[in-house]
C-alpha cells in the first residue's frame, strides 16, 4: 500500500521525523486516498506534544492546543497536527472534558468513530490498520471501533455520521453498530442544529439521498426531525419508494435535493424545520418559494405572459429549482412535453430580453421626475402599473410608449 502524500503534508510529517518523533496522515485522508478519491484534507497525528510540535516549526496557530491540536502553517497552507490522546470523560455528547496525552498510536486510533477512519499512514511504516478498516473498505462496511455504545456515548453525532458515512459510500451499517444507532438515537437530542444540518446535507448531497430511509428506520428522524417522520410514515409503500427514487435520481445540487426533500412536509412544516435547524435565509428563502410554486402550480403552464408573471412574482431562481422538481417528481402533471415547451417558451423570453422585472424597465424614477411626479407612493405604483402592461405586452417597453401610456391614464400633462 503507498500513498501520495502532498508535498507540505509530507514536509511537516519528515520534519517530525528527524526531530526524533512519530508522524503519520490519519484518518479521512487515508480513508479517500485508499478509495482512489481527493482528500480534502491531510490531518496529521503525532507523539509529539503541542509544545514540541511548536517548537519544531516557525509558522503555528494554537487553534486546539487544549486538545492537541496546533495547525501547522507551510507555503501559506494550514496542516492540523494533533497529540496522540486519550479521550477523557464526556459530558455533553459531543466534547471530552479532558484528554490525556499518550505515546501510544494505538490509544490513539481506538479513540476514533469507525474503522474505516482509524488508519494511519507514513512512508516509513506504511499503513497502519489495527482494527481492519481496509476488510470493512473490501466488505463495504461502516463499523465502529470497539464498543458502538462507547463511541456514540461519547459523540452522539458519530450516530448520524454513520448513515452518512454510508449514503456517501454507498456501505451498508454493520449490525453491532446499527442495533447501537437505534438505542442511542435518542443522545441526538443534545447535538446542536448546526451540526444536525451540516449532517443533512452531507447526506442528500451524497450519491444516495435515498439512504434518508436508513436515518428513518433506525428512528433517527423522530428524534431529528418528527416531521419528517410523520409525512414519510403517511406514504404507502409505493409512495414512499417514488420519493426516495425522485431524491436518488435527481441531480446533486444541494438547493434542489432539499426542495424535494421537504415536498411531503409542505410549505409549513418545511419552513418550521428549515428555522429550527438554522439554515440561512437565503438557502431558507429559495427552499420554500419553490415549494410554493409547486404548490401554486400543480398544472402545466407555458403562454409567454404566465412565465413572465412567475418570473416578475419568484424569480429566475425560483423558476429554474420550480422545473428542475418537476424533472424528477413522479405522477406529476407535468411531463416532458409539458417541461420542453415551458423551457423553450423561457428561453425565448430571454433571447428577446422581454421585461419582467423593475430593472429591464425602459423608464426609471428618476424619468418620472423629470416628468414632474413627486417620489413617493404615486410614483411607486405608477412604475409597478406601468411594469405590470409590459410584462402583457414587452412590445411597450420603450420610453416613448410608457410615456404615452402615461399621458393616456392622465399621470402627466400632454
Amino acid at each position: 500500500m503507498k500513498i501520495t502524500i502532498p508535498d507540505n503534508a509530507k514536509f511537516i510529517l519528515e520534519k517530525l521525523h528527524t526531530s526524533g518523533y512519530e508522524a503519520y496522515v490519519v484518518g479521512g485522508c487515508v480513508r479517500d486516498s485508499i478509495l482512489g478519491r481527493n482528500p480534502a484534507d491531510w490531518d496529521i497525528t503525532t507523539n509529539a506534544s503541542p509544545m514540541e510540535v511548536k517548537s519544531v516549526f516557525k509558522k503555528t496557530v494554537d487553534t486546539g492546543i487544549k486538545h492537541g491540536t496546533v495547525t501547522v502553517l507551510v507555503n501559506r497552507e494550514g496542516y492540523e497536527v494533533t497529540t496522540y490522546r486519550i479521550d477523557g470523560e464526556y459530558e455533553d455528547n459531543r466534547h471530552p472534558k479532558e484528554v490525556t496525552f499518550t505515546k501510544s498510536l494505538k490509544e490513539d486510533l481506538k479513540r476514533r468513530d469507525f474503522t474505516i477512519n482509524a488508519m494511519a499512514y507514513n512512508e516509513t511504516h506504511g499503513l497502519v490498520d489495527l482494527f481492519d478498516g481496509m476488510g470493512d473498505i473490501e466488505r463495504k462496511t461502516i463499523r465502529c471501533v470497539g464498543d458502538a455504545n462507547e463511541r456514540f456515548t461519547e459523540d452522539a453525532l458519530r450516530i448520524m455520521r454513520a448513515v452518512r458515512f454510508s449514503a456517501q459510500l454507498g456501505y451498508s451499517i454493520d449490525d453491532k453498530t446499527k442495533e447501537s444507532v437505534r438505542i442511542n438515537k435518542n443522545r441526538l437530542s443534545s447535538i446542536s442544529a448546526e451540526r444536525i444540518r451540516v449532517e443533512l446535507d452531507k447526506l442528500l448531497s451524497s450519491p444516495n439521498p435515498d439512504f434518508i430511509k436508513r436515518a428513518y428506520e433506525y428512528g433517527i428522524m423522530d428524534v431529528i426531525m418528527p416531521e419528517f417522520s410523520e409525512a414519510f410514515k403517511a406514504l404507502d409503500e409505493k409512495q414512499q419508494g417514488r420519493y426516495l427514487d425522485t431524491l436518488k435520481e435527481s441531480k446533486a445540487e444541494i438547493q434542489l435535493r432539499l426542495s424535494l426533500f421537504f415536498v411531503i412536509m409542505g410549505e409549513n412544516k418545511a419552513q418550521e424545520v428549515l428555522k429550527n435547524l438554522k439554515y440561512d435565509n437565503a438557502t431558507k428563502n429559495s427552499v420554500l418559494k419553490v415549494l410554493k410554486a409547486l404548490n401554486d402550480y400543480p398544472k402545466p403552464f407555458s403562454k409567454p405572459v404566465e412565465v413572465r408573471i412567475f418570473l416578475n412574482e419568484r424569480g429566475e431562481e425560483t423558476f429554474k429549482l420550480f422545473t428542475d422538481c418537476f424533472c424528477y417528481l413522479k405522477d406529476s402533471l407535468w411531463d416532458s412535453a409539458s417541461l420542453c415547451e415551458l423551457k423553450s417558451v423561457y428561453d425565448k423570453i430571454k433571447d428577446d430580453n422581454d421585461c419582467y422585472s423593475m430593472k429591464d424597465l425602459k423608464i426609471t424614477g428618476k424619468d418620472l421626475m423629470d416628468l414632474g411626479i413627486n417620489p413617493g407612493k404615486e410614483m411607486g405604483d405608477l412604475l409597478k402599473k406601468l411594469l405590470d402592461e409590459v410584462i402583457i405586452d414587452p412590445s411597450l417597453n420603450s420610453k416613448e410608449s410608457l410615456v404615452g401610456i402615461l399621458k393616456k391614464w392622465g399621470a402627466i400633462k400632454c
